[in-house]
């Protein structure tokens, strides 16, 4: 698989989602960057958006397993990883393997878990893995988690930590549909729900194939200087808390590199890093006074973006 074989991969697939979703492509291009990296992606917004439709279309298109979870206050660690059940009949305990034992993980409404249930994805999103009783067990690739939450609705809900927030490659919200949209959503939904009638139009072993080629995509001296500069202008403000870390700087590389390569390049140029910097850096940030106000995030972000200079074909 090359560069221009990713590329022909992304729009098949957007194509496929694209029965059910009304605009979108942006969102959707982004998914599939942190999908073909091995990223996971949180989509936030009000409900209603379509945030549930989307994760279901894309892994409806893809040929992978998918597990879909409820997060709710009473579920547990086990309910997500799996446990082990004492098997009466052969005298010994046996792991059953949770929903997390999939390629595409939905957890829907991720922040109406108790974090000590939010927390049992952290291993799983880090390492790939899932370790019960001192036996680690690996996921089966490719693994993505795509989580959802509502940002405005806070009774009975649980914010994701720092930690948590920083396992998500990216942060995407799918907006409302807007003039025309809005009636061709209408005329599409009218008389029955596309997505019962889209099958995979990409297999499971294309993305993993892609996976390991798009790492190859060459990103230049002055690109890495421009990221390591955005991240480090997000640690020198005295707004900032916490700015980004070492592992969003690299989740900047990486997507950089994932999205390159879905536009059919084998490089990266600064628009690729200027077009993620925002999903990928955003939620990684605390301002001081203005925790979980994701608006103001995003537009430190494009502040930043518009301060540092960007490397230029001259100064290359």
């Amino acid at each position: 698989m090359q560069y221009q074989e990713i590329s022909s991969l992304a729009k098949r697939v957007k194509e496929n989602v694209a029965k059910v979703i009304i605009g979108r492509e942006e969102q959707m291009d982004l998914i599939l960057t942190a999908m073909i990296s091995g990223g996971h992606v949180l989509l936030e917004d009000v409900p209603g958006t379509g945030k549930t439709m989307m994760a279901r279309s894309m892994a409806k298109s893809l040929e992978c397993a998918f597990a879909r979870v409820q997060f709710t206050p009473d579920l547990l660690p086990a309910d997500i990883t799996g446990m082990n059940v004492y098997q009466p009949g052969e005298g010994k305990f046996e792991f059953m393997p949770g929903p997390v034992f999939t390629n595409i993980l939905l957890a829907d409404e991720i922040n109406r878990a108790t974090p000590r249930t939010q927390s049992a994805l952290l291993e799983c999103m880090e390492e790939k893995q899932v370790t019960d009783s001192g036996v680690t067990r690996r996921l089966p690739p490719p693994f993505m988690v795509i989580a959802t939450q509502n940002p405005v609705e806070t009774q009975g809900t649980f914010p994701l930590p720092e930690a948590q927030l920083d396992r998500f490659l990216m942060r995407l919200s799918m907006g409302y549909p807007e003039g025309e949209e809005a009636l061709q959503l209408m005329e599409r939904f009218i008389r029955s729900s596309p997505i019962e009638e889209i099958s995979a139009v990409a297999g499971q072993q294309e993305i993993c194939d892609a996976q390991k080629i798009y790492v190859q995509c060459d990103v230049s001296k002055p690109v890495m200087e421009y990221i390591a500069a955005l991240c480090q202008e997000t640690r020198d403000q005295k707004l900032v808390q916490l700015g980004v870390s070492p592992r969003g700087m690299l989740a900047l590389l990486r997507a950089s590199q994932a999205y390159a390569a879905i536009q059919g390049r084998d490089y990266v140029i600064p628009d690729d890093v200027k077009k993620l910097a925002v999903p990928v850096l955003a939620h990684r940030v605390i301002l001081r006074g203005l925790y979980g106000k994701s608006g103001e995030n995003e537009k430190f972000i494009h502040e930043i973006l518009e301060r540092v200079p960007a490397p230029t074909e001259a100064a290359q």
